[in-house]
């Protein structure tokens, strides 16, 4: 994950899913927010994680609205993990039904947005947990504890 000012986004659509409006809309937005966003439109799970890796992606928006989420969604989630992007925060929009969210979660998915979240909300979203993630993690307290 890069370290820099900028929160680098990409932004894609898994499979055949031609619904990408609210893409543009997200895009357009955090793009206006300060942040870099690479729309790579329609790609297979492969070229997804490649895209998530060259332009050293800090998130991956992916937006399903054509109710294949359960079959796109989990191999793009097992190639970041093979790739070694497992820091890359992952956020899903689309409909997505309560059971498939669940699934989706426990598969490794950050946040799901549905249709009507707001735009700020989104934004404030990534920018905190990408903030989380970059914080730097504290060293132990050892003091007063003997050590072997």
């Amino acid at each position: 994950m890069s370290q820099v000012d900028r929160i680098r986004v990409v932004m894609a659509k898994p499979g055949l899913d031609s619904h990408y409006r609210g893409t543009m809309v997200v895009s357009r937005y955090l793009v206006q927010q300060g942040m870099e966003v690479v729309y790579v439109g329609n790609q297979t799970a492969e070229q997804i994680v490649r895209a998530v890796l060259a332009e050293d992606a800090d998130v991956l928006g992916l937006s399903s609205l054509s109710g294949n989420h359960l079959a796109t969604v989990p191999p793009i989630l097992a190639g970041l993990r093979s790739s070694g992007l497992d820091d890359v925060l992952v956020l899903l929009g689309g409909i997505v039904p309560s059971a498939d969210a669940e699934v989706l979660r426990a598969a490794g998915v950050h946040e799901i947005f549905g249709p009507g979240s707001e735009l700020v909300t989104i934004a404030r979203t990534i920018r905190e947990r990408v903030a989380r993630r970059a914080a730097p993690v504290a060293p132990a307290v050892t003091e007063g504890i003997a050590m072997a």
